[in-house]
């Protein structure tokens, strides 16, 4: 059989038709899930935390940006931005507590130490991302 040049052609699209399906984007979410520790009293919770909405943990603050996870054909790899605030109890009864960004990032679930959230109390890491 002659390789005629539209059979070449033909044969270049599906090969690259399925290239790109195979590496295709990561699929953005609705919600990230992410993990915090109480380093005092060793209790986990997973946190639900709706994109763009504030989410509570002991004294910080928790707002997930973005989450992304892999496609089921790839690398398993779950990825959240988060913005972590924390809003200790100051010594001071008369004064106002500070709110101080302690973390701004990418989180990863394959690499919990990776990115850390560097805080005394807690450890947040990334778990999975909801639709």
């Amino acid at each position: 059989m002659i390789a005629t040049p539209i059979r070449i052609a033909a044969f270049a699209m599906c090969l690259a038709g399925g290239l790109m399906l195979a590496a295709g984007p990561a699929a953005a979410q609705a919600a990230a899930v992410v993990r915090g520790l109480d380093k005092v009293t060793g209790h986990t919770k997973d946190i639900t935390a709706p994109i763009g909405r504030v989410q509570r943990f002991g004294t910080l603050e928790i707002i997930a940006r973005a989450c992304q996870k892999a496609a089921p054909e790839e690398t398993p790899e779950v990825k959240v931005f988060i913005e972590v605030f924390d809003t200790p109890v100051p010594r001071d009864p008369n004064a106002k507590p500070e709110r101080v960004k302690i973390k701004e990032g990418w989180v990863f679930a394959s690499s919990p130490a990776l990115n850390a959230l560097e805080h005394p109390t807690y450890d947040v890491w990334a778990v999975d991302c909801r639709s």
